[in-house]
């Protein structure tokens, strides 16, 4: 197995269903309000919703929630936590959802999985007009010296191309938004950042670490090996060596609305 191909990084999560679930952390609210605020109601399409980090949040503040997953084992892990959410197996590819039937399509941590070239007119049939598609994305603060040499020890397999704030800046601004034609389905794009942060210590922040598509798909000896040496320096810093710490994160946001 090329454990560089992103299809294979892509459908790696099912196997870990149970550990991201329990790992990977929620979502900045203000995050999610400033996603939505451009809506024209709250019905809203949680779009590769994983095991339900980004629909219990966004039910929490009153949206009217569809989650829809193509993983089954992440389907069913949704389900299992969020018992009453109305969750759907499909893709960005092939939503099952209506023409013009939610007011936001939403992604967290997933819209880099999409091919937006069928994806795009996908998420723009079932968006209402002035509807908005909005990704989301839990990165570390790598403006923390310490937060940042966890990319130093851990390489781009635990630490990828979207998981720091820089790499997030860059990684986003060469995100392919829809198009239809030659003519943009969706108007210019926003972004914005906001503070968060998650409780950790050492042996979680290794699991969570350890949920990455780029540590699923290792060899297991390397990723034995890429999690001692994450555990090592964890263990070498003073911010981290004895209980819990927050790990500094923001959740950042890429928003277009539906023209």
């Amino acid at each position: 197995m090329d454990h560089e191909d992103p299809e294979v990084h892509g459908s790696s999560f099912g196997a870990a269903a149970i550990a991201y679930a329990e790992h990977r952390p929620d979502y900045a609210h203000a995050a999610i309000r400033w996603a939505l605020e451009p809506a024209p109601g709250l019905r809203v399409l949680d779009l590769g919703a994983g095991t339900g980090k980004l629909t219990a949040t966004l039910t929490e503040l009153g949206a009217e929630v569809t989650a829809v997953e193509p993983d089954p084992a992440m389907l069913a892990e949704l389900r299992r936590g969020l018992p009453d959410a109305h969750a759907l197996p499909g893709s960005a590819e092939e939503i099952p959802l209506p023409d013009a039937s939610v007011d936001a399509v939403v992604a967290g941590n997933a819209m880099h999985w999409f091919d937006m070239s069928v994806a795009g007119p996908e998420i723009a049939r079932v968006l209402r007009p002035g509807g908005v598609l909005a990704g989301l994305w839990n990165v570390i603060d790598d403006r923390i010296a310490w937060a940042a040499g966890l990319e130093t020890v851990g390489g781009s397999a635990a630490i990828g191309p979207r998981d720091t704030l820089g790499n997030w800046r860059a990684a986003t601004a060469n995100l392919h938004l829809p198009k239809n034609g030659g003519s943009a389905r969706f108007g210019s794009p926003e972004q914005a950042e906001f503070p968060h942060g998650q409780r950790r210590t050492a042996d979680s922040l290794v699991a969570t670490l350890g949920t990455r598509a780029g540590m699923l798909v290792m060899p297991a000896a390397e990723r034995a090996a890429t999690l001692g040496r994450i555990r090592g320096y964890l263990a070498s810093r003073p911010e981290t060596a004895g209980g819990e710490f927050t790990l500094p994160m923001l959740t950042g946001v890429l928003r277009v609305r539906r023209i």
